[in-house]
């Protein structure tokens, strides 16, 4: 089997029925299987995705949040490829199989993201270099004039992604990974709730020496973070501590100051 496509679901179920309509729709050419991994959700999403031909649900009974339920997903999955993909992603014809091509023509990549948009066709910041004091700041910086729609960082964004690149890290929202490379690593990294993992992720691979990739020549509609919207404190908490664990693995000296930067902000509980 060339792909197995892994989605995490929690409380989405909307999001992850136009997700799963793009894929059986208009279902990649290459073999395949989709794997449907339900957190718990407690708005019928496993019900949802139950409804499409040839969708397998793994119920786990509770919230074990991205990292870990990806991990179920793929532990399930046979492909020689892994599609990790937000259940709020949805996928034009062809997409999945261009994914693939590009692994297939270069040996030296382990890992490729797609161009993602809005659903108004606006570019999304969807890779970059690896986190730490100073790029934390740039992306989050980037991400504020983002979502404020600030001209001048919508032309920024629409300009980078654009262009083919190979960045320390792509998003998880849509992540192809062949499995050969995604178990030399360990898979994900289960201390990350959500947010981080995907970085952490790519830095792993990188470690032994294999490439990220960005393609533009692939696009994929993301409609950001649907079920975050409805639990914006828990997120909140989520990806502070995320960040605490990020920084204890790959950044440990500075962890004390960032431990009192969000005392003092109020956000270390």
């Amino acid at each position: 089997m060339d792909v197995s496509i892994v989605i995490v679901s929690f409380n989405a179920r909307d999001d992850l029925g136009r997700c799963l309509q793009t894929l059986t729709n208009t279902p990649p050419k290459r073999s395949h299987e989709i794997l449907v991994v339900d957190n718990a959700s407690v708005d019928g999403s496993a019900d949802e995705a139950r409804r499409w031909p040839g969708v397998r649900v793994i119920e786990t009974g509770e919230n074990l949040g991205f990292a870990h339920g990806t991990n179920i997903g793929i532990r399930a999955s046979g492909g020689a490829n892994i599609l990790l993909l937000n259940s709020d992603a949805l996928v034009p014809a062809g997409a999945i199989d261009r994914l693939i091509d590009e692994l297939d023509r270069r040996r030296d990549v382990a890992v490729v993201g797609p161009r993602l948009v809005d659903s108004e066709g606006r570019a999304e910041p969807s890779f970059g270099r690896m986190v730490g004091p100073v790029n934390e700041l740039r992306q989050k910086r980037l991400m504020r004039g983002y979502d404020a729609r600030q001209p001048d960082i919508l032309a920024r964004v629409e300009r980078a992604t654009q262009q083919e690149q190979f960045p320390d890290w792509v998003s998880g929202a849509c992540l192809l990974v062949r499995r050969a490379d995604a178990e030399a690593v360990g898979l994900l990294d289960e201390r990350y709730f959500m947010y981080l993992e995907d970085v952490d992720f790519c830095a792993a691979i990188r470690a032994r020496g294999r490439r990220v990739l960005f393609t533009p020549g692939v696009q994929v509609v993301h409609l950001r973070g649907q079920s975050v919207k409805s639990a914006a404190a828990s997120t909140g908490r989520a990806y502070r501590r995320s960040q605490l664990a990020f920084y204890a693995k790959h950044h440990p000296a500075w962890v004390p100051l960032l431990r009192l930067y969000l005392r003092l902000r109020g956000a270390d509980r």
